[in-house]
């Protein structure tokens, strides 16, 4: 099962599923306590009146749409694409799994600019070697 190189991806899009859950588990209660009504917003102005803590998660929800993305083609073209789906390629994947988990847990319960911005960069470099292991396998 882990030697999958679509497995990592399931992984992610679960993740993603469980911080829409927590997403909605705190902004349905903050926007009744804040009385907004969903039926009358016209614009994003009146999430700005829930609190911080709600809005990370949202914020961090919307941010795994984001460059995740690139790491869904990679690993679907490694897999499927004549790329490299090799054990060391498929533990690049599984750890840019754990970094983006830690990145929203980071953002979502403590937003420490400073380590989130390591934690995205770190996935930024698995993303970087990822695509040139693939570029050097079409190269070569």
């Amino acid at each position: 099962m882990f030697q999958s190189m679509m497995t990592p991806i399931l992984a992610l899009v679960c993740w993603t599923l469980i911080m829409w859950v927590w997403m909605y588990a705190t902004r349905i209660p903050a926007m009744r306590k804040a009385g907004i009504d969903p039926a009358t917003v016209k614009d994003k102005s009146a999430m700005d009146r829930l609190p911080i803590e709600v809005r990370r998660i949202a914020d961090n929800y919307n941010h795994l749409h984001e460059q995740p993305v690139i790491f869904y083609a990679l690993v679907v073209y490694s897999a499927l694409g004549g790329g490299v789906s090799d054990e060391f390629n498929i533990m690049l994947a599984w750890a840019y799994v754990l970094i983006r988990v830690v990145h929203s847990l980071i953002q979502c319960l403590w937003n420490f600019i400073p380590m989130r911005f390591l934690v995205f960069c770190l996935g930024s470099i698995v993303l970087v070697i990822m695509a040139v292991r693939n570029v050097m396998a079409v190269l070569t």
